[in-house]
């Protein structure tokens, strides 16, 4: 078991690497904290001084493209319509979908651990046993979890140490929670503000095993038998999805910002005025914004001078700027999907292109993560109800919607209803050619349905009214009779 002061470098060196700090970035720029606000005007004075510019228009307007890109990737994700896990077997379907698809509790987890996930360049769930004797998941806050290896090169981690602030006192101290997992046991500690690590003394059971449940009166314990914290990685790397659109999004800030600067700090004309008569400057602004006139003598005038920004050329900087964000950041930009009513398909799958590929290169990261999950409940399950499921019996595919012109959509099944109709006229005229078997095989290849059973649904000459009558007409007796004539 480590000691506090093991848990305490693990934890102060955790907090500096690259990987935290590049997560935080990427955490700073998904709440909208760009670097646009920390920007400051400086000017050198008369004697060569860099001061800081307290006087200039400084507007910092951050853009939240990152958000909607996070935003965009785990909501097409998981846009899909009926759910991610599939099995053949009803009885193992219903257990998915009570465990996964359908529970809204996992559902919301799950989106949030996603949102770490390309936030942070990772994420984690953790697995915990609920009091209706099941197995819960839960995503952690990834800024606290910290990986203890016993060497770099293992695979799996010897401990999980898992921190979060649990309140805050009335003076202002934040008093934190500190849990090691191993691979049978939890530990917890406290901490207050960055002081001694010490054991949770009002903790019943410190160590705790993974599972404590009672039954009957007797308690029972049990293990998970690995640590049951899961990562999910953004990518190989675990790189945060911020970092190829960062430069971008600081050049839009700045340039969009600087206008707005510029267009406050020229909002108001120059008035240069020759011969005034009067000597008081006051005297002058009042009567050119109160009067609207002044007076000047022969030979004096007026000449308003006024500041052209190069509007344009910004504007055209900042379309490029945005269409190089949601390139570089593989998002969708609906932009050029103004008027939804003429767009079509086409336009909305190329529009969408970039979007499926970075969340198909996420998806295979997500099937592994999910599949560490999904062992616990198919083990849990087997133990409990005494079944035998197996893993491979699940399917894990995540299908999203793409959406489409609804109106688009209803033209062309319209044309393919009208085909349909024109190619079963057709086989009808050709009935007394081709015979009543051959036609329904036709129409059965043209509607897509069984011929076998189109056969069998189709009503039987004998059953025609007008087939019975002409056959009791044949079957009916001649009667003999005399011949008139």
């Amino acid at each position: 078991m480590l000691t506090v002061e093991e848990i305490k470098k693990f934890i102060d060196q955790d907090t500096v690497s690259d990987r935290k700090r590049q997560a935080k970035d990427g955490q700073r720029y998904y709440d909208g904290d760009h670097d646009i606000l920390k920007k400051k005007l400086y000017f050198l004075n008369n004697e060569g001084k860099l001061l800081e510019e307290k006087f200039k228009s400084n507007y910092r307007i951050p853009h939240p493209f990152f958000t909607e890109l996070v935003d965009q990737e785990v909501q097409f994700l998981l846009s899909g319509e009926e759910g991610f896990m599939h099995a053949q077997d009803p009885d193992l379907q219903k257990v998915l979908d009570e465990r996964f698809n359908n529970n809204c509790d996992f559902m919301l987890e799950f989106s949030d651990v996603l949102t770490d996930t390309v936030v942070n360049g990772f994420g984690y769930m953790y697995a915990y046993m609920g009091e209706d004797g099941q197995t819960h998941f839960q995503c952690a806050d990834s800024m606290g979890v910290v990986e203890v290896r016993a060497k770099e090169t293992n695979d799996r981690c010897d401990y999980v140490i898992y921190w979060y602030v649990d309140r805050i006192t009335p003076d202002g101290k934040r008093i934190k929670r500190v849990e090691v997992w191993d691979k049978t046991h939890v530990y917890y500690f406290n901490q207050v503000d960055d002081g001694e690590i010490m054991p949770d003394s009002e903790e019943e059971h410190n160590p705790r095993p993974h599972i404590i449940y009672t039954k009957g009166k007797k308690l029972y314990e049990a293990n998970y038998g690995t640590i049951p914290f899961f990562l999910l990685k953004n990518n190989r790397k675990q790189l945060s999805g911020l970092k190829p659109v960062k430069p971008l999004i600081d050049d839009y800030d700045i340039i969009n910002s600087g206008l707005t600067n510029n267009i406050e700090d020229t909002n108001e004309a120059i008035y240069v005025v020759t011969g005034f008569p009067g000597d008081d400057p006051d005297e002058l602004i009042l009567n050119l914004k109160a009067k609207k006139h002044i007076g000047v003598p022969e030979g004096g005038g007026l000449d308003i001078k006024t500041v052209d920004i190069p509007f344009e050329a910004r504007r055209v900087k900042m379309d490029i700027t945005k269409e190089d964000i949601y390139h570089a950041g593989m998002g969708f930009n609906s932009t050029g999907l103004k008027d939804s009513s003429a767009t079509t398909n086409l336009q909305i799958q190329m529009g969408y292109q970039l979007l499926q590929m970075k969340t198909t290169k996420l998806e295979a990261n997500v099937k592994q993560f999910l599949g560490c999950m999904l062992d616990i409940v198919i083990n849990e399950v087997n133990k409990q109800d005494g079944t035998d499921y197996k893993k491979s019996d699940v399917t894990i595919d995540f299908k999203p919607q793409t959406p489409t012109n609804a109106k688009e959509n209803a033209d062309i099944e319209h044309i393919k209803a009208q085909t349909m109709q024109t190619k079963i006229d057709t086989l009808l005229n050709l009935q007394q050619k081709i015979g009543d078997e051959v036609l329904l095989k036709k129409i059965a290849e043209e509607i897509d349905v069984d011929y076998d059973e189109l056969k069998a649904s189709a009503p039987k000459p004998e059953d025609d009214p007008l087939y019975k009558a002409q056959k009791n007409l044949e079957n009916a007796p001649v009667e003999s009779g005399g011949v008139i004539g």
